[in-house]
């Protein structure tokens, strides 16, 4: 079909029920005129598998529904269906969108146009509807905006890129971490445009509710955010103790950060006012959260994950960088980890010619966007 972007896009998904399947159905009949090859990679079990098949039927040649292969097998399904569909993806972009995301044509195109110069493209998410549930969980995306980038439920990729790092490690929690790391401990090139907006459909208040300590478990691979979210209870304890003028205080601060993070790069335009007010209570949340996590990392329990249980968040870059082989790894800004300080889950991660990463002499972007380059990295693992 004549104007459609030359992209494989990979969805990889895992239902225990179809209630989804008539949305998702619909966004892939567009989706086959939009992109030259979608590729859903599916991991249900066989009757909804068959069932699947039978009503992506219809959307033709261009869309290819596997299943995820046994050579990419892990503790993390949704690494092994991102690995399937990057290693058949006919095309050299590829675009990884969980099975709640929402492209339109623009954020298609951009993404596309991004991995002219990148090796792996974050774009920023948004929900849409907003449940109350969404908009308390959009409190944490505007202050992950003030510190730095978000982390989304899509990424673009180079092909030659991933399959010549040998992909990333799917026995981990914080599954879209450890691409972002395994990537530059490869010597790739990552660009972060704020302003490349994703729509999101919002998880039920279910599991939204069901995802609290999962998410904060994530943290124990950022040690410093971690550090600053078990800080705060006692800290706040405290201050209610000796100082209370000092809690309305700090509520007024976070919600002055999430209106920052909320008005760079245009995002005004697709997050609500509500969600700055909403940011002092997800804080809250992910402070009292922080606790058990820890006590799970600690004891090596874990936390459940589709039926297993997963005791690491993600590797560190240092060890990632020694199982890379030495390979030059790209300097973060200062500050470590150029996310700032506050953690976000993103739920439910054949070309020709170079990686990006081989051909930096692209211009400084002013759009609001980032790219980080190939430069040797200072020795500290974290």
């Amino acid at each position: 079909m004549s104007g459609a972007v030359p992209v494989s896009l990979v969805i990889p998904l895992r239902w225990e029920d179809d209630r989804a399947l008539g949305g998702m159905t619909r966004y892939l009949e567009g989706l086959v005129g939009l992109a030259d090859e979608v590729v859903v990679v599916d991991g249900s079990p066989g009757p909804l598998f068959a069932r699947h098949a039978d009503a992506w039927r219809r959307c033709g040649g261009r869309l290819r529904h596997l299943r995820p292969s046994g050579s990419a097998r892990c503790a993390n399904g949704k690494v092994a269906g991102v690995r399937t569909g990057v290693a058949a993806a006919a095309n050299e972009k590829v675009v990884v969108a969980d099975d709640d995301v929402r492209y339109d044509p623009a954020a298609l195109r951009r993404v596309c146009a991004e991995l002219d110069r990148a090796d792996l493209v974050r774009p920023q998410n948004y929900f849409d509807p907003l449940p109350w549930h969404a908009v308390w969980d959009t409190g944490r995306t505007l202050l992950n905006r003030a510190f730095g980038h978000d982390y989304p439920g899509t990424f673009g990729l180079r092909r030659t890129a991933f399959l010549r790092m040998g992909g990333y490690d799917g026995n981990v929690l914080f599954e879209n971490l450890e691409l972002i790391r395994t990537v530059r401990a490869s010597g790739g090139s990552e660009a972060r445009p704020l302003d490349l907006y994703v729509r999101r459909l919002p998880p039920e208040s279910g599991r939204f509710w069901s995802q609290r300590l999962r998410q904060a478990y994530d943290d124990t691979a950022q040690p410093a955010r971690m550090a600053l979210f078990l800080a705060l209870g006692p800290l706040a304890g405290l201050a209610a103790l000796r100082a209370p003028v000092l809690l309305p205080c700090g509520a007024a601060a976070v919600v002055l950060l999430a209106e920052a993070g909320r008005r760079r790069a245009g995002g005004a335009a697709v997050f609500p006012a509500a969600a700055s007010l909403a940011a002092p209570v997800w804080v809250c949340e992910r402070a009292v959260c922080a606790w058990p996590a820890l006590a799970a990392r600690l004891t090596g329990t874990g936390v459940a994950y589709a039926g297993s249980r997963l005791a690491v968040a993600a590797h560190s870059r240092g060890r990632l960088r020694r199982r890379a082989g030495g390979a030059p790894a790209l300097r973060e800004p200062r500050g470590g980890e150029p996310d700032g300080l506050v953690g976000a889950v993103a739920e439910r991660p054949g070309g020709r010619g170079p990686a990006p990463a081989q051909r930096n002499g692209a211009p400084p972007r002013r759009d609001g966007a980032s790219v980080t380059r190939q430069q040797p990295e200072r020795p500290s693992d974290q």
